[in-house]
């Protein structure tokens, strides 16, 4: 929280402290959703949130696999989909093949397989790459919530509401907060990047 000085008397600058709590909220939710989307980059091993994002139509609706059948993994490479309904085999298995998990459903009729096929080089790849652009995109996020910021404290400097230097201030401010969550960034991207590499 910023405190500026008129002559002695010292007040918190509320507007600007409610920016940067804005824009750190709106950051933290982009790191989020990129972390979601990391997750359901499949790494050769079995994991259930690559699934998060494959609709299956159920009574009408279209609905995620884990909210109409239990979804485990009994080996690192295998993940077991064992629907509540039994009607729900034949259309979560289409749902999977549709989707570009890249994975053939196996079944018995009762419970749906997915074996997940060791990584080649290529795959590698192709997977690094796709992390890559879901990092950078997040960073285009953060820089452009960091931007709508400075126009705000531009506009409270303009209408009088705070000073030069406390403008000035209030973007030094922004630019660490954008510093910290761009090294976020990075970080989960390293972390996934070398994930992908040795499995």
């Amino acid at each position: 929280m910023y405190i500026i000085n008129y002559g002695g008397f010292c007040m918190a600058n509320e507007f600007v402290a409610e920016i940067e709590m804005n824009a750190e909220d709106k950051m933290t939710k982009t790191v989020n959703v990129l972390k979601e989307s990391m997750a359901s980059i499949r790494a050769g091993r079995a994991n259930a949130k690559v699934l998060d994002h494959v609709l299956v139509e159920y009574y009408g609706t279209m609905a995620p696999i884990v909210q109409v059948a239990n979804v485990s993994v009994p080996e690192p490479r295998i993940l077991l989909i064992s629907p509540w309904d039994a009607s729900m085999v034949n259309p979560i298995c289409k749902a999977i093949q549709t989707s570009d998990l890249g994975i053939n459903p196996n079944t018995d009729g009762k419970v749906i397989r997915l074996i997940f096929p060791e990584l080649n080089e290529e795959r590698r790849a192709e997977l690094a790459k796709q992390v890559r652009k879901y990092a950078e995109d997040a960073k285009i996020a953060i820089r452009s919530i960091r931007r709508d910021a400075l126009e705000q404290y531009k506009k409270l400097k303009k209408d009088s509401a705070i000073t030069e230097d406390d403008e000035k201030r209030a973007a030094d401010s922004m630019q660490k907060l954008t510093d910290k969550f761009v090294d976020k960034i990075d970080g989960i991207s390293a972390e996934k990047e070398k994930e992908l590499m040795s499995i």
